[in-house]
């Protein structure tokens, strides 16, 4: 019986790392060091492929579609991850970016026997959540070829969804699956068919990417500023006084009453710092520009110069 993952680049078996059970802590360290600097070249190799899912994927949300990360396993946990942190990050609807892993919840903390070799429950978990035409769903799988992701991306295929395939071995059957498919190819891992070391950290840099990049084109930064960020603990409520400040020129002790007045949100202070605004005026002039502090901003100067 062939084994279908034996020729995979991400299960060989690195000379360089045999003795490593031998090795001193330090020694080790600084192998596993040496082989993670390898992956950002790697990532750069894919930055076009990247790119232009990215770009499409903008498209859909602009038109109202949502995105969607599907994975197994590590991948899956990845996926989770960078979904998760988009309503603190960027302030989005938690319905936004969503991460769908095998074997559900209880996958995140442990291992789910057999959840990644469900392609049914993967096409279930596409159905399930009603994904349409507007939407994105994004298969990672750093073999590219879990079931599971397969079985999702087919059937988010067939609801007319944009699909992308992120997977870290080249000529994938995720890539065939996909229409923007990404293939960082970073070789053996320290510990051999570990995917969660070299693999996993390729996943991490391709999905912040996706993410970070689509919430800037999406306008839900000013600059490199966080001004969606929520302010739900005194460490976020001094990061978007900051901002405030940073942004106005104000003092600290003008820009927390504007927040507060503002409910804690940033672009609203902004407005009512630069332009001597109430709340709720702000507001509809962030309205107005669709919700784009940038547009906002330029247009009142135009006005009242």
């Amino acid at each position: 019986m062939i084994d279908p993952l034996a020729s995979l680049s991400t299960e060989q078996s690195d000379p360089r790392y045999s003795d490593i059970d031998r090795l001193s802590t330090e020694q080790v360290a600084r192998l596993m060091n040496a082989a993670d600097v390898t992956v950002p070249a790697a990532v750069a190799v894919e930055i076009p492929a990247i790119s232009a899912a990215v770009d499409a994927i903008v498209t859909r949300m602009r038109a109202g579609g949502r995105l969607f990360y599907v994975g197994a396993g590590t991948s899956g946990r990845l996926a989770v991850l960078d979904a998760s942190e988009c309503p603190p990050t960027f302030g989005t609807d938690p319905e936004l970016v969503q991460g769908i892993i095998a074997g559900g919840e209880p996958a995140l903390t442990r291992s789910v026997e057999g959840a990644e070799d469900d392609d049914e429950a993967g096409a279930a978990a596409i159905a399930d959540r009603q994904v349409g035409a507007l939407d994105s769903v994004v298969g990672v799988s750093a073999s590219g070829r879990a079931p599971f992701v397969l079985g999702a991306l087919a059937e988010a295929g067939r609801r007319g969804a944009l699909t992308a395939g992120l997977s870290c071995n080249a000529g994938a059957p995720l890539s065939d699956a996909a229409l923007h498919p990404i293939e960082v190819i970073v070789g053996p891992e320290v510990v051999t068919g570990s995917t969660r070391l070299k693999a996993g950290t390729a996943q991490k840099l391709v999905l912040n990417m996706i993410s970070t990049i689509a919430m800037v084109r999406l306008g839900r930064t000013y600059g490199n500023t966080m001004i969606e960020v929520s302010a739900m603990n005194s460490k976020l409520a001094d990061r978007a006084t900051r901002m405030v400040g940073d942004i106005t020129g104000a003092d600290l002790s003008v820009a927390r009453p504007a927040l507060e007045a503002a409910g804690w949100h940033v672009k609203v202070a902004v407005l009512m710092i630069e332009r001597g605004l109430g709340p709720d005026d702000a507001r509809d002039l962030l309205r107005v520009h669709g919700d784009r502090l940038e547009s906002a901003l330029a247009a009142e100067k135009v006005q009242g110069a």
